[in-house]
């Protein structure tokens, strides 16, 4: 029985069409739903191509609405892929240990409330880093805090703008988080993802 994932998305759904391309359908992990805090999200028209269940939340912040979602597609793992909101503590607490995240940066570095998208490339182009990444953690009651799973590291090059380091960044996530899930249904659980990931583009 294949693992039930939902995604959470708030924009473009890049991730998520990662995910489906990664999950053919002899996979050990399936997208049934897909959950936005916005109703013109363009991930929602990418899951309705796939035919994929997709629901807007009319309050991000209802735990019960949330947990009515979940539970009507019996899911298994959560994942949230460029979602923005903080996931309500009650959903945290029924899903304890399923629910992941993918991160456009090294945590515990360059994360928290408002760390997100072009925020965080900017901060690693300020900080003078020499490489950035993807992290894919655990979720808990606070942005960015869960335990780390996994990392793909890119180089910071010569004349990068938060734009190209984004490039870059984005192509490290859509190895890790396909991966990160794959693991995840092998398992039974979220589990560290450890898989050479690195790029050098």
């Amino acid at each position: 029985m294949p693992m039930r994932v939902a995604v959470a998305v708030s924009g473009r759904g890049s991730n998520l069409e990662a995910l489906l391309r990664a999950l053919g359908p002899d996979a050990p992990a399936r997208v049934v739903l897909v959950v936005s805090d916005r109703a013109d999200a363009p991930a929602l028209s990418r899951a309705g191509t796939a035919r994929i269940p997709a629901v807007t939340l009319g309050d991000p912040g209802d735990a019960d609405e949330w947990l009515a979602v979940l539970e009507r597609q019996a899911v298994d793992l959560v994942v949230l892929a460029g979602y923005l909101k903080l996931v309500p503590s009650g959903v945290i607490e029924r899903f304890r240990g399923r629910i992941i995240n993918i991160h456009p940066g090294l945590l515990p570095a360059y994360g928290g409330k408002g760390m997100y998208g072009r925020r965080v490339h900017q901060a690693v182009l300020a900080s003078g880093a020499r490489e950035s990444g993807a992290t894919v953690h655990l979720v808990d009651e606070v942005y960015d805090r869960g335990t780390i799973l996994g990392q793909a590291r890119v180089p910071v090059l010569p004349g990068d703008d938060p734009d190209r380091l984004a490039a870059r960044v984005l192509e490290a996530e859509h190895r890790l988080l396909p991966a990160a899930v794959l693991a995840a249904a092998a398992a039974g659980r979220p589990v560290p993802v450890d898989q050479p990931v690195e790029s050098h583009q």
